[in-house]
């Protein structure tokens, strides 16, 4: 069986495909490489940058990335917390997207961070009252500290070179 002939449309629509997979493994090898430090991760980064520089990619990039989160550590109720909070990050930043300025941007990700427990608590109000979700939030509020100190600290050093890097080769494949 012929697939058809190979236009321009499914070639663009293969190389999108493609890159948003990439895009997927850099978050999750950041991810798993960083995993040894409490909460402090570049997939923040990573989203921020993609979103800049890569905006329609950046979607499926995050389901990808979600969906190996699961098929790495299981489907508990944590992986439903990843269907949403990488996005809402997603629009935020799409929300400010014509700042270009990295201590901006460092608090952006400090703030998301230290917002990213109250974020995921959201899933528990479907199994447990409201008392036993700001208690599960407010155990877990050191992490958060430790998830915006990394992400302030990561973004503020590494906005610049990467978003300069991810351009060229933005640039480069013609995106």
């Amino acid at each position: 069986l012929h697939p058809g002939p190979v236009t321009s449309r499914t070639l663009a629509a293969t190389r999108s495909l493609v890159l948003s997979a990439l895009m997927a493994a850099m978050m999750l090898l950041g991810k798993q490489f960083m995993s040894g430090l409490p909460n402090i991760e570049p997939v923040s980064l990573f989203i921020l940058l993609f979103t800049l520089e890569l905006p329609r990619q950046t979607p499926l990039a995050i389901g990808c990335f979600v969906l190996l989160q699961g098929i790495l550590y299981g489907f508990g109720i944590w992986w439903a917390m990843y269907l949403y909070v990488w996005y809402i990050l997603m629009l935020v930043v799409l929300l400010f997207r014509k700042i270009d300025h990295p201590l901006f941007w460092a608090v952006i990700c400090g703030l998301y961070g230290l917002a990213f427990g109250g974020l995921c608590s959201l899933v528990y109000f479907f199994i447990w009252d409201g008392s036993a979700v700001l208690t599960w939030w407010l155990a877990g509020l050191q992490f958060d500290l430790y998830h915006m100190a990394g992400n302030f600290i990561l973004t503020l050093f590494l906005y610049l070179p990467l978003r300069r890097c991810l351009h060229i080769a933005v640039k480069q494949m013609g995106l």
